[in-house]
């Protein structure tokens, strides 16, 4: 068992270590599959697919009897989009199995219905320009930080940003 860490703890930690037993046996992935989908699915795909699950053989099926072999992603597409998906199989399961590090999947089911608009990201706001973006170069002065400066741009950027007319918060 590991020992607790002092000091400050994410809470993507704790949520992952609740979460990926849970979906480790309900579904056979993991939070770190759902998270990197929009990398692993390409442009092309991260707007219209997740990942639902992945089926294991029975270990006393099959010629190896009792081996490794690999499982089949069911994967959710949206609308016309799966006949494109269809023919990049190859590419995909190529992908999957490269962010795995291991031969995961050997085959690619498709299931059409819509996709959940929760986990759509919007996409990064423009970067701040003219009084904007000296406002928020002011607030940022003192932090050393790379990383913490980084995510305070991030975040600043996103706040100073001008609301698009008839969109509300």
């Amino acid at each position: 068992m590991k020992k607790p860490r002092k000091g400050v703890i994410q809470i993507a930690e704790i949520a992952n270590g609740i979460i990926d037993p849970v979906l480790a046996k309900r579904a056979g992935i993991s939070t770190s599959l759902l998270g990197s989908w929009d990398e692993i699915a390409g442009a092309d795909f991260a707007d219209c697919t997740r990942p639902e699950k992945i089926t294991w053989p029975r270990r006393d099926e099959g010629p190896d009897r009792g081996g490794y072999q690999a499982g089949v992603l069911t994967i959710a597409c949206e609308g016309a989009r799966a006949l494109f998906l269809t023919h990049a199989q190859g590419e995909l399961i190529a992908r999957i199995n490269g962010f795995f590090g291991f031969p995961a999947v050997r085959q690619i089911r498709i299931v059409q219905k819509p996709v959940s608009q929760t986990l759509k990201r919007r996409p990064k706001p423009q970067p701040l320009r003219g009084e904007a973006a000296k406002r928020l170069e002011g607030m940022m002065d003192g932090i050393e930080s790379e990383a913490l400066r980084k995510a305070v741009e991030r975040l600043g950027t996103a706040v100073l940003q001008k609301r698009k007319a008839g969109r509300t918060i």
